[in-house]
């Protein structure tokens, strides 16, 4: 029990060895074979003897393994952090040890102590705001959604049947990852992209190959979404924010939905006591770092009730999050 104990206070060592390993690249590097970290050393940017640290540390935990004459090779974990593969978490790596992460974590007691949003102390004002001054945090954080869309947007469109809409607003859709996939899987579907502009700048690429049904829409949900829609999608957005500015976001769909339009929140459920550790530490994360929150799915049935929408039924993905589906 000591040792257990011991692993998770000690689990942030791990993970911020894993976010440099990823930065300099050396599961790409070792994509083609072991390599020794003095060989690896030029390539990545490193100092040799401080590169073999790093990585016989990583192999200890399985991340990496080192054979009897010190070079290192790829396991089934490393594989994942190569930036080529399907199902890359290298943007996710990479988000997490970057120092305002880190330092919005470092300051969770203050939040504790408060109920206020550690960033927001911290820096003065929100993350959104903050991110899109800094375009390189900017970039990074993109790269870090992405990470982790690719196969959760299979299981949202197994689970769930966006066909039967004549046109979407992917509502703050971000690069348009979820739209592309929801336009490539139904061709009779129309989509529109709505989300900032330094957000939906780069949206071009992902969106090619639907051009000819997605359009681009820049703007601010707190103010007002395109209307007219069949279906007002926010895939892990709602989370983002506490209930008043949830709600207020819900309500613009609200105003803007056709008469039998249908809105679907994409976000976690948060499970019973005891159980489902992954939403629970999602819902701190959200306390330090966005200021919203997790919610069970009464909280979500309240918050779509005052916003003026019912929730019709709640249909779970095998990634995870549930789509949340509510009419007015």
């Amino acid at each position: 029990m000591s040792a257990e104990l011991m692993q998770m206070l000690m689990g942030f060592r791990t993970s911020q060895a894993i976010q440099v390993a990823a930065t300099l690249r050396i599961p790409d590097l070792l994509a083609d074979g072991p390599r020794s970290s003095a060989e690896l050393a030029g390539p990545a940017g490193a100092d040799g003897p401080a590169l073999h640290r790093l990585l016989r540390a990583l192999a200890a935990v399985g991340v990496f393994e080192e054979d009897d004459d010190g070079r290192f090779s790829l396991t089934p974990l490393s594989e994942r952090l190569r930036s080529d593969v399907p199902g890359s978490v290298r943007g996710w790596a990479l988000l997490i040890g970057r120092p305002y992460f880190w330092r919005s974590w470092g300051n969770l007691e203050h939040s504790i102590r408060t109920g206020e949003n550690a960033f927001r102390a911290l820096h003065g004002t929100d993350v959104w705001d903050w991110r899109s001054r800094e375009p390189e945090e900017s970039e990074i954080f993109d790269g870090a959604m992405k990470a982790m869309t690719g196969a959760a947007n299979e299981a949202i469109l197994d689970a769930y049947d966006f066909g039967r809409f004549a046109t979407i607003v992917d509502v703050g859709g971000g690069n348009g990852g979820l739209l592309a996939a929801v336009l490539a899987r139904h061709p009779a579907v129309r989509g529109v992209l709505f989300d900032q502009p330094h957000v939906v700048d780069k949206a071009g690429v992902v969106l090619a190959p639907v051009a000819e049904r997605a359009e681009v829409v820049a703007g601010d949900f707190f103010g007002s979404v395109p209307d007219g829609a069949d279906a007002y999608l926010l895939k892990m957005i709602v989370h983002d924010w506490e209930d008043e500015e949830a709600a207020a976001i819900l309500a613009r769909c609200r105003e803007a939905m056709a008469p039998d339009a249908r809105v679907l929140v994409i976000d976690r459920i948060l499970g019973p006591p005891n159980e489902g550790a992954e939403g629970k530490f999602s819902d701190l994360n959200m306390l330090v770092m966005p200021g919203g929150r997790e919610r069970t799915e009464a909280e979500f049935a309240s918050l779509f009730e005052g916003a003026g929408l019912r929730l019709l039924r709640t249909v779970p993905t095998a990634a995870g999050p549930a789509v949340l589906e509510a009419s007015a």
